[in-house]
């Protein structure tokens, strides 16, 4: 088994790269919003709707680690000033590699100019309803910013598996290809 963790800011092409990196894998793509997006509609932005995301996607890693599935990309916003998203790293990735799993870390980073295009493209709309008012999902992006550090520093992640790129300028397929390759997926 194997579990990829995709994580970066929002817009950064988190979910477009998974469902690359699917196509020519045999890795199932779990992008964060399934959980956000199912659950939204009933409780909003609220703490129970944070509560019920995180207690679906706990169950769901249990249960596919436990499976005979090749295995799991996941994405994730990874807010690197916040010890609860280290502890949720921590939590999800143990999930997988107490059962033998390998588990990979692809960080993904691009300049703001690119994500704020890609904060509007039809495959983020078709596939995240909450995203679909882009002037909020804008402002949403630009004032976590200023609270929030969505990339790691320099030699923070101390991982075997462990990738960092710079997809500005590079399409999904790319991006997939690189990270099939780097790990042999």
């Amino acid at each position: 088994m194997r579990f990829v963790l995709l994580f970066g800011p929002q817009a950064v092409g988190k979910m477009t790269v998974g469902q690359a990196l699917s196509k020519i894998t045999d890795l199932q793509l779990f992008h964060n919003h399934m959980t956000i997006d199912l659950l939204e509609p009933f409780f909003g932005f609220s703490p129970e709707m944070w509560r019920l995301s995180t207690l679906f996607r706990e169950e769901i890693f249990k249960s596919f680690s436990k499976s005979d599935q090749y295995g799991m990309i996941f994405t994730f916003v990874w807010a690197f000033n916040e010890k609860e998203d280290w502890e949720a790293v921590e939590k999800m990735s143990s999930t997988f590699s107490d059962r033998g799993a390998e588990i990979f870390f692809v960080e993904l980073e691009a300049d703001v100019e690119e994500r704020l295009k890609r904060n509007k493209t039809a495959n983020r709309l078709e596939h995240k309803p909450t995203k679909r008012n882009v002037e909020q999902s804008e402002h949403n992006l630009l004032s976590t910013m200023d609270t929030m550090r969505l990339n790691s520093e320099h030699g923070e992640i101390n991982k075997e598996n462990y990738l960092r790129i710079n997809n500005s300028k590079m399409s999904a397929e790319e991006v997939a290809t690189m990270i099939k390759e780097r790990f042999g997926l």
